[in-house]
């Protein structure tokens, strides 16, 4: 019936969708990196919970600044989302090497990405030491999202909308809207 699974555990948690977190740094310079471990925790106060390694440059950034903004990208810059997390903020300027263009926040200091589709604003309200990384609990300040690309119930993926998720390594899926079910009655 079941098997002991051979992977690593948190493969059978994937695909999961993918932000990528936007900070501002100690060399006062915006840094972005892809996180696919995410998620909401709270409608009131609005909040999301990100894991960061602890080794990783994020983690000095969001220490530093304390403010960081979640982009949601589409699904055709999976190898943009990739790339981010294959270089470090420490050793390279990301804006400069991916020519990268920036949109103002509205609440917070850390910039957007102006080719996200949504953009979360969010302060850290709690810092978590579990293991390998830190949990960021954050508050959402804002949230905004491209015209078009979704509705009260979230992104029109029926419409076309798709976003990374990202499965394991460098393999990302999107939503196949043929696939959807949908449930009579809800609105």
């Amino acid at each position: 019936m079941f098997e002991e699974f051979t992977g690593k555990f948190y493969y059978l948690l994937h695909p999961r969708p993918t932000v990528v977190v936007g900070t501002l740094c100690p060399n006062r310079r915006a840094n972005f990196m892809p996180a696919s471990w995410n998620t909401p925790v709270s409608e009131e106060p609005p909040t999301v919970a990100i894991a960061i390694d602890s080794y990783a440059y994020t983690r000095e950034c969001l220490d530093f600044h304390g403010e960081a903004t979640l982009n949601i990208l589409e699904l055709g810059d999976a190898q943009l989302v990739y790339d981010l997390g294959s270089v470090s903020g420490r050793e390279v300027d990301k804006v400069s090497r991916f020519r990268l263009e920036l949109v103002e926040s509205s609440t917070i200091a850390p910039p957007g990405l102006a080719r996200s589709i949504a953009i979360l604003e969010s302060r850290v309200i709690g810092k978590y030491p579990i293991g390998e990384t830190y949990l960021y609990v954050l508050e959402v300040t804002s949230a905004r999202v491209r015209k078009g690309v979704a509705d009260r119930f979230g992104f029109l993926f029926t419409e076309g909308v798709n976003i990374p998720l990202h499965a394991s390594g460098r393999y990302f899926y999107g939503v196949d809207p043929r696939k959807l079910v949908l449930k009579k009655g809800l609105t």
